[in-house]
């Protein structure tokens, strides 16, 4: 039997479900710009360090959902927010009337419609919130929040958004968030490997990378690949600011989702398959612009650069 609902909270607070590697310190801006933070993670020691700046701690989704007025859920995938809101001790037994979940994980559009629906039965609001511009971006509050749902309830939670994000905007109902991040994916991720594909023909071909990437960055193909990625790739700087094992996951729903509307999706769909190869070649933990290795590896060469 699940708890009595709780409709009576204090105003203005937050409760997060999930504060991993994104969600704390999401976490910790939501307390700088003066929101209460009640906090939930599968492991302790997150949360131990939002309580000790002044967060309060619950036990589960469910004493996390009563203790706040919006909820947000910053989980790995798909099976993850199904848990966390279906479950035992889960956010819909708990959630009441006038209450707002908003999942801000990347998961499949289709399983958002089906929570969105689940939660109004429940008679509160959901908001579909995926992000982009990984620890960097949450940690400076600089991330693109990409919202579906409601406009009133999306107005409602602006000022929330704002203080995690310098780009927020509503792309319309329920699924069209996690449309907009499947988009923002693909981009993304054949944006990198037509990077990887640049540096190792340049490679190939005898050229300066730095010089390659000076000239073309100024130009037609110039892009945050380019920029912000490809200086430290060709110094064999990988480490992760997003790992590839989430860029892969990421794909998969992408590619889900066109086969479910009937999208086509050639250069996704390769892009999708490097990605598999950096998960099963033990790169996964390897930043999503390291998908270059794949491509080397094919190639039998590196483009890098000689510093000594």
């Amino acid at each position: 039997m699940n708890p009595p609902r709780r409709h009576k909270r204090m105003p203005e607070t937050v409760g997060f479900v999930g504060t991993g590697i994104m969600g704390k310190p999401m976490a910790e801006n939501a307390m700088a710009a003066g929101y209460d933070v009640v906090a939930h993670n599968r492991s302790p020691d997150p949360v131990d360090d939002l309580v000790e700046q002044g967060a309060t701690r619950a036990t589960s989704p469910a004493e996390v959902t009563r203790q706040s007025d919006t909820v947000v859920t910053v989980l790995p995938d798909t099976d993850a927010v199904e848990s966390v809101v279906y479950g035992d001790d889960g956010i819909l037994g708990a959630i009441g009337d006038g209450q707002v979940y908003v999942d801000m994980s990347t998961i499949s559009p289709v399983a958002t419609e089906e929570i969105a629906e689940a939660i109004a039965e429940a008679n509160a609001t959901m908001l579909d919130a995926p992000i982009s511009g990984g620890e960097d971006g949450a940690r400076s509050a600089s991330l693109a929040i990409m919202v579906g749902g409601d406009e009133a309830v999306f107005e409602s939670q602006r000022p929330f958004f704002e203080a995690l994000g310098d780009s927020v905007v509503r792309t319309g109902p329920n699924g069209a968030g996690q449309t907009t991040k499947a988009c923002n994916q693909m981009i993304v991720a054949c944006t990198h490997q037509a990077v990887g594909e640049a540096l190792v023909f340049a490679e190939k071909a005898g050229a300066d990378l730095e010089k390659v990437i000076e000239a073309i960055s100024g130009g037609a193909a110039s892009c945050w690949s380019l920029r912000e990625r490809a200086p430290r790739v060709i110094r064999g700087n990988f480490e992760a600011g997003f790992y590839s094992s989430y860029q892969y996951k990421d794909l998969r729903i992408a590619t889900n989702a066109g086969e479910e509307y009937g999208a086509p999706m050639p250069a996704t769909s390769v892009a999708h398959e490097l990605y598999k190869a950096m998960e099963e070649t033990g790169r996964g933990a390897d930043d999503h612009s390291a998908v270059i290795q794949i491509l080397e590896d094919m190639a039998g060469t590196e483009a890098r650069i000689d510093e000594d």
